[in-house]
């Protein structure tokens, strides 16, 4: 009897890209970004880490550790006021306190929050209000309320930030205060597929904007002209917050000054670029090189040094390398003219990226041979070189982001960098 055929096996489903091709807008024919899942999976990290340091609740003024938690934001404008602060306890309740009346607007448009648990601040706007007004002593009594409601009154509280004031009463009306960024950090060094989603979206927006700038870079157009261009591209694109960008040329290559000035470009001059801003709140740091109608040997030569230690570390990369392997890999200062590592930090640099410019982990010689640190799988995170030309004053600088997969790095940064960009060659 002949044996019944086996049904045909079904085709495999192919793997989803890590980082999928950047959408803007949520559609109902794909699924994109699921900010319900995004929210959830912030507060069950933060949770965890909370758990895991024995804290009965976290406590945060930084900007970037309200929205991780309650996924709220106000705007840039509130980014150094410490204006507003958040309430996250072990026992999973979650009080926002906001400016004024933005309190109100939240208890209308986010109902993932409780609208009891949208309460406009105290805030002493950094001092300027009064001591004498009596707004310290009564922003800490109304969280010390709400510790006790959650039924965790008594148990340490982290804390990221504050003003010194909000410690001292903090200690006065008997809570006692634990480090809560490291917390922070801990939950926030792993991120989820909507958050690489986003960070892909974000860097995204960033090629786009450096083709603009490589078809912009002509002699006569000075520093911050392109800067201005790119704050407009990239805000018509969608950006949140461009939060900096640096622009560099000629002469003030080396050393690197880390900021931009009204200086007119040259032909025949290398210029670089770093485009930090964010999407839905999350961020980018990238470094982009240029030479301007022509490139001479020292430029080229630096590039290729700094693309060399760019590629190596990006090869070392993958779950369960620490930090301190790849740092090894980039020279000590002393190799491209400067005194010391503390001198030469920023220079040759990884630094994780998410909600904040600067998350985990931190790669340099400066910080890493002494307190390495594991790379995990669902990492994002920044790497930097810089080599100074033979020239004397040109220098290349060259940045990647990239995340952390299971068998290696995907890069987020796509506008090219395998060689040294000539911008309108004559």
């Amino acid at each position: 009897m002949a044996t019944p055929s086996s049904p045909p096996a079904r085709p495999p489903i192919p793997p989803r890209p890590l980082a999928p091709a950047p959408g803007r807008m949520n559609v109902d024919f794909e699924e994109r970004i699921d900010f319900a899942r995004l929210r959830a999976h912030r507060l069950e990290r933060a949770k965890h880490a909370m758990e895991q340091a024995g804290l009965g609740a976290l406590l945060v003024f930084d900007n970037n550790n309200i929205r991780y938690l309650t996924g709220v934001a106000i705007g840039e404008w509130t980014r150094d006021k410490l204006c507003r602060y958040a309430l996250y306890t072990r026992t999973g309740e979650l009080v926002l306190w906001d400016f004024g009346s933005a309190a109100v607007h939240h208890r209308m448009y986010c109902p993932w929050l409780k609208p009891e648990n949208c309460v406009a601040s105290y805030t002493t706007m950094r001092g300027a209000a009064p001591p004498g007004s009596g707004l310290t002593t009564k922003q800490v009594a109304e969280i010390k309320a709400r510790l006790n409601d959650a039924g965790v009154a008594g148990e340490p509280v982290g804390v990221d930030w504050a003003e010194i004031p909000t410690f001292f009463e903090l200690q006065a009306q008997g809570i006692g205060v634990r480090d809560g960024q490291q917390v922070m950090l801990d939950a926030r060094e792993v991120k989820s597929r909507d958050e690489i989603s986003l960070l892909a979206t974000a860097a995204a927006l960033v090629d786009g904007t450096y083709q603009e700038i490589a078809d912009a870079l002509k002699p006569g157009v000075r520093e911050n002209e392109i800067v201005a261009l790119a704050n407009k591209r990239l805000y018509e694109m969608g950006s949140d917050d461009v939060e900096s960008i640096n622009a560099v040329s000629g002469e003030r290559c080396n050393p690197h000054p880390h900021n931009f000035s009204d200086r007119m470009i040259r032909p025949g001059e290398q210029a670089f670029f770093d485009i930090m801003h964010s999407y839905n709140g999350y961020r980018t740091c990238y470094y982009r090189c240029f030479a301007v109608g022509w490139a001479t040997q020292p430029q080229r030569d630096a590039y290729k040094r700094a693309r060399e230690w760019i590629d190596a570390a990006i090869e070392m990369i993958k779950p369960g390398v620490s930090t301190d392997q790849v740092a090894r890999l980039w020279p000590e200062a002393q190799e491209f003219g400067l005194a010391d590592e503390k001198t030469a930090f920023g220079l040759q640099f990884g630094h994780g990226l998410g909600l904040a410019l600067h998350e985990r982990p931190i790669i340099s010689r400066l910080t890493s041979l002494d307190a390495p640190m594991e790379i995990k799988e669902g990492m994002v995170f920044a790497l930097e070189t810089y080599c100074p030309a033979s020239d004397g004053h040109s220098a290349a600088r060259i940045e990647e982001e990239v995340v952390v997969t299971a068998n290696g790095v995907e890069i987020l940064t796509r506008f090219p960098a395998q060689d040294l960009y000539v911008t309108n060659p004559y």
